[in-house]
């Protein structure tokens, strides 16, 4: 992607891949079948996709069976032999050791850079919510990477004496550039993450010297030595119509010590309660009316319960992990592999954030991240023709453009958001 075809994201123009929230394993290739090998096989009554689905199964449950099985080649050995196998073994756990160490003291340099950047931080928040006016030298310097990024970008022409002037909605627009969080924002949620005015990134554990911080992020006692990391997300409550909180709070707790890969182990997740100023501003919840008939009377009335739905701010109250030590039905394990996924994908929002979104802010509010992280069209369009089919009757049939993940449907008001309160009686 050239950098003059760059420009900011909107539901509309953003790219609807999804963002790289897991890296399964490689799929078994099998090699190409020549035109010839599939005509045979078609005569036998098997196509070419079912030769490689079959292989594909065949490989894939060859795999499975094997995974933590003791192939038994080691107790195969000579006791010699084996003995030389288990003192590597042995020297193994040492190197486990230090690479644990390395992880810790890794935490405490990323900690020292993180409070290096605060006084860049303080002037960007600044600069956006118009505390302050920006310096000459800061927009010099930001025109010129803008010119090298877009040769026929203009730079910004302000008459008399230039003064401080906020930038609207600069978080709103950074968070759904990212294409992972676009699908969880929906429409209702862009109402109140307009007064979103900063984020922030607090390592764990916290340190004595941390007041300030410790009375914003609540940390379990038996997870007070714990690493990990806090995002806090900082609102202008007083115009905020939706909460009355000043900052939410998502919190990430590692297990002590490392994977075999040097990995930290996420161990769970913790958020902020939100305090809702009215009920039909709570944004995870809808409204469905329903009218019921007294069996005695005959008379009706209306009834609003309140249901689940999609938001981003469900991302404050994340699924408590599941005990899968603990017997389970069908249904209870497919219940536990659901709640898994979204472990999964609240995890990984939650690293992106830190580690993309926070500290290259600018660039998702441009568009210019999602270059860098190559969330693009890694191929033009332009480059392929679409080949006409005698079967593709209806150019407007969805079913007949290639497929494409789409964004998650944006959740509108909910059901009985127009109906007078005095008519409903709640549940």
């Amino acid at each position: 992607m050239s950098s003059s075809n760059i420009t900011a994201p909107t539901p509309q123009n953003t790219p609807l891949n999804h963002a790289p929230i897991t890296s399964g394993l490689s799929r078994p290739t099998v090699a190409a079948i020549s035109e010839d090998a599939e005509g045979e096989e078609a005569e036998a009554g098997l196509s070419g996709s079912a030769v490689a689905g079959a292989l594909q199964s065949m490989v894939t449950s060859r795999l499975g069976s094997l995974v933590g099985a003791s192939s038994g080649y080691v107790e195969s050995l000579p006791d010699d032999v084996k003995r030389s196998v288990e003192a590597l073994k042995g020297i193994q756990t040492e190197q486990d050791a230090l690479l644990n160490k390395f992880k810790w003291e890794a935490l405490e340099l990323e900690r020292k850079y993180n409070a290096l950047q605060q006084p860049l931080y303080d002037r960007r928040k600044a600069i956006i919510t118009g505390a302050a006016a920006p310096k000459e030298e800061e927009v010099k310097k930001g025109a010129e990477l803008f010119k090298e990024e877009d040769e026929d970008y203009k730079e910004s022409v302000v008459e008399g004496e230039a003064g401080p002037s906020a930038i609207p909605s600069f978080w709103l627009n950074a968070l759904r550039t990212h294409p992972g969080l676009m699908e969880l924002i929906t429409e209702r949620d862009e109402e109140a993450l307009k007064w979103l005015t900063d984020i922030r990134v607090v390592n764990l554990p916290l340190k004595d010297t941390d007041e300030e911080i410790k009375k914003l992020v609540s940390i379990p006692e038996e997870s007070a030595s714990s690493p990990g990391y806090s995002l806090l997300f900082y609102f202008n409550a007083a115009e905020n119509p939706y909460f009355s909180n000043d900052v939410l709070v998502k919190t990430y707790f590692y297990q002590p010590t490392v994977d075999d890969l040097g990995d930290w182990i996420y161990d769970k997740a913790i958020g902020t309660k939100i305090d809702w100023k009215e009920e039909d501003m709570d944004l995870t919840r809808e409204w469905e009316v329903k009218r019921q008939r007294n069996k005695s009377t005959n008379r009706t009335r209306l009834v609003r319960k309140a249901k689940p739905t999609q938001s981003f701010f469900n991302f404050f109250d994340p699924p408590l992990p599941p005990n899968a030590d603990e017997a389970q039905t069908e249904e209870e394990a497919e219940a536990m592999e659901e709640i898994d996924e979204r472990l999964e994908i609240d995890y990984q929002i939650g690293e992106d954030i830190k580690e993309k979104v926070v500290p290259r802010a600018i660039d998702y509010f441009t568009g210019k991240a999602l270059a860098f992280d190559d969330y693009s069209e890694s191929e033009d369009e332009d480059d392929y023709e679409t080949e006409a089919s005698d079967e593709d009757d209806d150019d407007d049939d969805d079913d007949d453009l290639p497929s494409r993940r789409r964004p998650a449907k944006k959740g509108g008001k909910g059901a009985g958001s127009n109906v007078n309160p005095e008519e409903c009686k709640q549940q």
